[in-house]
């Protein structure tokens, strides 16, 4: 049998997370050091779910809040290898390459702003992430103005030139 359950990932709102599944409690470490050398500043907080025994949250982070944040939503979660960092004075998009060279990463699951739900599986093993639902659906299709609004974000915020 399969159960499959809606996890809402609480946050403030202008809190960024990365969610991801890992195969190693060497996850904390290695995601703790891809952060922290990503941005200068960069206030996070991390949890990873231990999948074999003593299966506890591990925990890491430089902001006390975000890591209570990050084990407050990885005990809902509670699958097992996943791990939630929430960012605080950066970025995913400064964090992301960084945690793609982390080799015991297996996948990427989200990295947002927007309000986040997990689906999560359930079975006598335990339970796993079989997706996100990352925001809310378009509204419509972009025109022209919000192309021209769309260039000039990016090269007001440096991604292009």
């Amino acid at each position: 049998m399969v159960e499959l359950k809606v996890v809402d990932v609480e946050k403030p709102e202008h809190v960024n997370l990365i969610l991801g599944t890992s195969h190693f409690i060497k996850t904390v470490e290695d995601v703790f050091e891809a952060v922290a050398d990503s941005a200068p500043g960069i206030k996070f907080g991390l949890a990873f779910c231990e999948a074999s025994d003593p299966r506890l949250i591990r925990k890491a982070g430089n902001d006390k809040d975000l890591m209570d944040l990050a084990v407050a939503n990885a005990e809902k979660i509670a699958a097992g290898h996943s791990f939630i960092v929430f960012l605080k004075e950066g970025y995913p998009i400064n964090v992301l390459p960084r945690l793609r060279q982390v080799p015991e990463i297996v996948t990427l699951w989200a990295a947002t702003a927007n309000p986040l739900q997990v689906v999560v599986a359930e079975t006598q093993l335990g339970r796993g992430i079989v997706g996100v639902v990352d925001g809310a659906p378009p509204l419509g299709v972009e025109g022209e103005k919000e192309t021209k609004a769309r260039h000039a974000l990016l090269r007001k915020f440096g991604y292009k030139p």
